[in-house]
C-alpha cells in the first residue's frame, strides 16, 4: 500500500519543510504533554505517601 502525502491547506501536497515544521510542533506538543504528566504523577504519588501514613520520604 503506498504511503499518501499530506495535503496542506492550499489541497497540495505537503513540502518537506512543511513537513519538519509540524513534526517539530508536534513534537514540543508531546513533550509539554509528557511533563505535565510527570509533574500530575509525582504529586499524586507524593499525596499517596501522605494518605497512607508513609511521611518519612
Amino acid at each position: 500500500m503506498p504511503l499518501r502525502r499530506r495535503r496542506g491547506a492550499t489541497g497540495r501536497p505537503e513540502s518537506q519543510a512543511a513537513k519538519v515544521l509540524r513534526l517539530e510542533a508536534d513534537l514540543a506538543a508531546l513533550q509539554a504533554e509528557a511533563r505535565k504528566l510527570e509533574t500530575e504523577r509525582d504529586i499524586l504519588r507524593q499525596a499517596a505517601k501522605y494518605f497512607a501514613g508513609e511521611t518519612n520520604w
